[in-house]
């Protein structure tokens, strides 16, 4: 049997930072983005690029950075990833001119797109053995998303004010080289392995995620049945699909076709699809209403949603291993959906006239039990369910599927929230019209992915049982 790390809690809190920093990078120039604008030169239509740029290079190359993960070994690729997001963050905070700062957001997607999937990979290497630590690893991963997104905007709204736009970027460099000094010490080394880079999948793939995701980002400013959105969605899964057929006629695809065949790989990674797509959009439409309804600044936004980021890291670190544990990943999988979908729904009954305490807090609370309950096992599900050898690509495509998801979400909401009123700056009620149709798109999208889990999930054999049953005495005995 293999002795575990005595440094893997250490090392566990580097990676739950990247986790946290992956997501941070998303959120924390939301209150920044008007200064930038001012300064660089964005026009209207080009400033959501300044997030944009970042999601699709992560979405589009997280599958390659899972696979270099395994040629190259994770804490190679870890290392590297940090040292490009280190690159990228220096550029964006130093950039002049449109293109630049575009492009270095897009290099800090590259780094953040190495980091995710190597992180998933160490953190396999380091509490694979052991099941019962396994759940609070992945826990204390999990909770670190939403602190993230939290930390975001708190920062984004400190720095922007008391000190100036670039340090929105160059906050990243200090906590990069810390972990960069940090990891050679504390992550397990796994020697390279040899095999070749399907280029021509990764080019493909790339694209072929890259151009959809832009498409939907683009639809609402051109219109869904524009010739501009048609033809680079279609062409965005045109490709998707030329490098499926790569994949199945390569010796060594970036992807293995069959490793879908595994049972539960499928389903979990639809799972978290479907509640990256549920979830990102509530997050984003819920801090908005705060704002532009409700008249909260930007750190009253942020305090308002601690509530439900804090019972979100309780829930996954104390009760999600233990709910696990009892009934293996479906039930909390497909309980934790249906909640999300409950607690979305509540919000969309949100008023104009409206309040913290009535019309945010209690159904905030009940999508934070549903987050918490859905994203550990079927993240873990997603992972474990994969090859040993074939653990940084469970985890690209695993993460994949959430950011994929989120972006393809948030552009799908955001045009049916622009439809039932949300673009009508200043008038709180058509606002509250169109926020609330987001929040009942949500629903649904969660609701299917309750219903997808249901049906698709398998349940763990007798043996499983029995262990999940030891697992769970040894949770209450410690």
């Amino acid at each position: 049997m293999q002795s575990a790390n005595p440094r893997r809690w250490s090392a566990l809190a580097v990676i739950a930072l990247a986790q946290f920093m992956v997501i941070m990078d998303t959120s924390i120039i939301g209150v920044a983005l008007p200064e930038i604008q001012a300064d660089v030169g964005f026009s209207p239509e080009d400033l959501s690029w300044v997030f944009n740029a970042y999601v699709v290079a992560l979405g589009g190359l997280l599958l390659l950075g899972g696979r270099l993960s395994d040629l190259f070994g994770a804490k190679r690729l870890f290392m590297a990833g940090w040292a490009i997001l280190t690159a990228g963050s220096l550029g964006a905070g130093l950039a002049d001119s449109v293109g630049v700062e575009i492009a270095s957001r897009a290099v800090q997607g590259v780094g953040a797109a190495f980091i995710a999937p190597s992180a998933l990979t160490l953190l396999m290497m380091l509490f694979g053995s052991n099941p019962k630590e396994l759940t609070k690893a992945f826990a204390i991963y999990g909770a670190a998303a939403p602190a993230g997104g939290t930390a975001g905007v708190f920062l984004g709204g400190v720095i922007t004010e008391w000190i100036s736009w670039p340090w929105v970027f160059y906050i990243n460099i200090p906590i990069a080289l810390l972990v960069l000094a940090v990891t050679p010490g504390l992550m397990p080394s796994a020697p390279a392995r040899r095999g070749s880079i399907d280029i021509a999948g990764a080019v493909t793939a790339t694209a072929g995620l890259a151009l959809t995701v832009f498409g939907v980002v683009r639809a609402p400013e051109e219109g869904w049945g524009s010739a501009a959105t048609l033809l680079t969605i279609a062409g965005g899964l045109a490709l998707l699909g030329f490098f499926l057929a790569i994949q199945a006629s390569r010796r060594e695809p970036l992807m293995r076709p069959s490793i879908f065949r595994a049972p539960n790989l499928a389903a979990a990674n639809a799972a978290q699809f479907l509640l990256g797509a549920a979830w990102i959009p509530m997050w984003f439409f819920l801090n908005l209403y705060l704002q532009q309804v409700l008249g909260f600044g930007a750190f009253e936004g942020g305090a308002a949603l601690l509530p439900m980021t804090i019972a979100i890291m309780v829930l996954m670190v104390v009760v999600a291993p233990r709910v696990i544990a009892r009934f293996g990943p479906k039930v909390p999988a497909v309980a934790g959906l249906l909640l999300l979908a409950a607690g979305m729904a509540g919000l969309s009954l949100i008023r104009a006239d409206g309040s913290f305490a009535a019309d945010v807090l209690p159904a905030s609370l009940v999508a934070a039990a549903g987050m918490a309950l859905a994203f550990i096992p079927t993240l873990g599900t997603a992972i474990s369910s994969a090859k040993p050898e074939e653990g940084g690509l469970a985890s690209g495509i695993v993460n994949t599927s959430y950011q994929v998801g989120s972006a393809l979400g948030l552009a799908a909401m955001t045009a049916l929230a622009s439809a039932q009123g949300a673009d009508q700056l200043g008038d709180v009620t058509s606002l509250t019209d169109g926020y609330s149709a987001a929040f009942i798109g949500a629903a649904v999208i969660a609701a299917a992915g309750a219903l997808l889990a249901a049906v698709t999930l398998r349940t763990p054999s007798v043996a499983a049982e029995a262990t999940a049953d030891a697992a769970e005495r040894e949770a209450i005995a410690a």
